[in-house]
């Protein structure tokens, strides 16, 4: 059974993916920050449904934290590895750059850049030992087309897209891709304050995504028939583009 590590496992797209990957035969671990309960609720609907996961806790901004807890998962865990990560976890803290404080743009490039590289270094190694593994990246149209209002979080998904297109050309010969998925309008509690109706007829199939069908891309990623897609930013918006 392979293992694979969501970040943001308790949110709305992130639950998704999880679950999906549960089903899929992962053994999923669901990482939260501060919301346990969120994230155990996750858990057991997984259980009941007779998936196999489990919990990690850490701040992803802190790489100490990661790298502890990652490494008590490896103790009890001596002959596994972690070969899926899915880097879902992130912020936002939209301003107009003119209003925009110093603190708005360092902590979004940490949480959604910085821990890119937190979380990627801790699992890489044994990614390559392994000769397999999947890395997996939820960014955003902010991080293609930019969108006003959000220059730091298009910033910052904008880095992980680079960083992606980058590792991927470095780890490709020893079987293991790196690509990104770029939701547009997702119905998660993240939108719940937007009109929809008004927006989705910038939208070509006229709504509103579903978690489950970022969940479902994501799924076939990580899959070994998706061997031969690594670098890419897929698309997952209904045809909304620039």
């Amino acid at each position: 059974m392979k293992n694979a590590l969501v970040t943001g496992g308790s949110g709305g797209i992130g639950s998704a993916i999880c679950k999906k990957l549960a089903d899929s035969g992962f053994n999923v671990l669901i990482h939260y920050n501060s919301n346990k309960e969120a994230a155990s609720r996750v858990l057991s609907e997984i259980s009941t449904t007779g998936g196999n996961a489990g919990l990690m806790q850490f701040d992803i901004t802190k790489g100490e934290e990661i790298s502890n807890a990652i490494e008590m998962w490896k103790q009890d865990n001596p002959d596994n590895y972690i070969s899926v990560v899915v880097n879902n976890a992130g912020i936002s803290k939209d301003v107009l750059m003119v209003w925009m404080e110093e603190n708005d743009w360092n902590s979004v490039i940490e949480t959604n850049l910085k821990s890119f590289y937190n979380i990627t270094t801790c699992l890489l190694k044994d990614m390559i030992l392994n000769k397999w593994g999947r890395i997996v990246s939820v960014v955003s149209l902010s991080g293609i087309k930019g969108l006003p209002g959000q220059t730091n979080y298009s910033a910052a998904k904008a880095g992980v897209i680079g960083a992606s297109k980058a590792l991927a050309q470095e780890v490709g010969k020893k079987n293991i891709t790196v690509n990104a998925v770029a939701p547009g309008y997702i119905r998660t509690d993240m939108v719940s304050g937007l009109d929809e109706k008004q927006l989705k007829k910038l939208i070509p199939v006229n709504r509103f995504g579903k978690p489950e069908e970022v969940a479902d891309l994501v799924s076939f990623l990580t899959s070994d028939e998706a061997a031969y897609i690594t670098g890419e930013v897929i698309n997952i918006n209904g045809g909304l583009y620039t």
